[in-house]
């Protein structure tokens, strides 16, 4: 069972989606300088995406409290991206280059699903409201659900327990950076235009249609695997979209560029932006979401989260600028 223990609490008991956050005032300490920062290593998969008129957001928005919509069109430069989340193997190279430490390793401790924790550990603290979030001592990047977990850092699936400067300390190594919300969206459509979804229209269910990795059955308790995955599936797996990308929707959460903002009237609105003042925007949705808690594998959803927190579904792209 997961609710085995009291729970810990969140930055202001604020629990966008399914993320968790770490508690306010925590302190990772200072991260160790990089080495050979700044040059540009384009990775081999990475695509061209075409500039001109893009579409960011959607005229029907399922959560509109979250800044879904309105359909707006924007003008953007042309870009490179990575055809894949960047993968465990990717981020061994650049900890093995600069002797990179994770915000989670200088953390001690970081946010692991429920059933990912070993059951050799015992009881372990959850979130408020959140339980099956689990704070496990030892869990980073290479041993994603806690000491000896290390087999779980598969080379070619998406490195998770990654914060946001985690994010941005490797995108400087390769001389690239996080995607904007309108540069990510652009790139998710695949040329499709307006669409909720990187192929088109089709809703994902739990039994004939899983094109992405998201959960299938009862949120938290039960998942049938209907897709082929209990956790993160490999970075480049299911069909990718008319660009050549693959997982945009589903199997980890990632980080973008910007900052979690809504423009709203609502005064309920107003107070959770206050509350969650300095959390960073996630887009994509993870093997996490499902229809009955977390509708987020949608091209226009978003999720806020605090740039220092880490988990076993959240990762990232890079884009770099074209030349």
């Amino acid at each position: 069972m997961i609710m085995e223990t009291a729970a810990i609490t969140t930055s202001e008991d604020i629990k966008p989606c399914c993320t968790p956050a770490r508690e306010a005032g925590a302190r990772a300490g200072s991260p160790k300088p990089l080495a050979g920062g700044g040059k540009r290593r384009v990775a081999p998969h990475a695509v061209a995406i075409p500039g001109g008129q893009a579409l960011v957001g959607t005229q029907a928005p399922q959560i509109p409290d979250e800044g879904e919509g309105p359909l707006r069109k924007i003008r953007l430069n042309g870009f490179l991206i990575g055809a894949t989340a960047v993968t465990n193997a990717e981020f061994a190279a650049f900890v093995e280059a600069t002797g990179y430490v994770s915000e989670a390793e200088r953390f001690g401790w970081s946010f692991v699903f429920w059933a990912q924790v070993p059951d050799s550990y015992g009881p372990t603290e959850g979130v408020v409201e959140v339980e099956w979030w689990r704070r496990v001592d030892g869990a980073y990047w290479a041993a994603p659900n806690g000491p000896g977990t290390e087999k779980a850092c598969l080379p070619d699936h998406p490195v998770v327990q990654v914060s946001w400067a985690d994010a941005r300390a490797y995108c400087d190594w390769v001389g690239g950076r996080l995607p904007s919300e309108a540069e990510w969206e652009h790139a998710a459509r695949g040329g499709l235009g307006d669409v909720p979804f990187p192929w088109g229209d089709a809703q994902p269910d739990d039994h004939t249609h899983t094109p992405c990795n998201i959960w299938q059955g009862q949120f938290p308790d039960v998942n049938t695997c209907r897709d082929g995955y209990a956790t993160t599936a490999p970075a480049q797996s299911f069909e990718p979209n008319g660009y050549g990308l693959y997982n945009m929707l589903g199997n980890v959460w990632e980080w973008t560029s910007e900052p979690y903002r809504i423009r709203s009237l609502k005064r309920h609105v107003k107070d959770r932006l206050r509350a969650m003042k300095g959390y960073k925007l996630s887009k994509g949705g993870s093997f996490l979401c499902h229809r009955s808690y977390c509708y987020r594998y949608r091209i226009a959803a978003r999720s806020g989260t605090s740039p220092d927190s880490s988990t076993t579904h959240h990762g990232f792209r890079v884009v770099w600028e074209a030349e």
